[in-house]
């Protein structure tokens, strides 16, 4: 097969920007020590990327779903719910948002109580930024 083109495929992957990046992303992990599915025939990683994917020997889909795993730095993990008779968080009788300390002679362990989104957007407001310094 002569060297692809992108033109050859456009008609997998329509974007031309995705076509780059999934063929890069396809061209990295033969330099990692994927196997190839189309011959080599003396070309670099890039052009056996294109031409596995213009000739559909690797879905662009999986392709896509790949690159998307790869770039993602945090996965969520579905975790079990809490059962229904978990243990509540005492409440206390200071002002919301009050941390509530407990002195050294007392036992009781420290809470924090509920702040509304208005309270706190309030509270955020009010803080002033520090002053910059340029430090050379």
């Amino acid at each position: 097969m002569a060297r692809v083109t992108v033109e050859d495929c456009v008609d997998k992957v329509e974007n031309r920007f995705e076509l780059v990046l999934l063929a890069s992303h396809r061209a990295r992990q033969i330099s990692q020590g994927q196997a190839i599915t189309v011959d080599r025939d003396n070309d670099k990683n890039p052009v056996v990327a294109l031409r596995e994917i213009a000739d559909e020997t690797l879905s662009p889909g999986d392709l896509k779903e790949d690159l998307i795993h790869s770039l993602q730095k945090h996965v969520e993990v579905d975790e079990p719910e809490a059962p229904a008779s978990a243990p509540s968080i005492p409440q206390t009788a200071a002002a919301p948002g009050a941390l509530v300390a407990a002195d050294e002679d007392d036992d009781q362990p420290v809470s924090f109580d509920r702040m509304s989104e208005e309270e706190l957007l309030a509270g955020i407001e009010g803080l002033v930024a520090p002053e910059k310094t340029e430090d050379y």
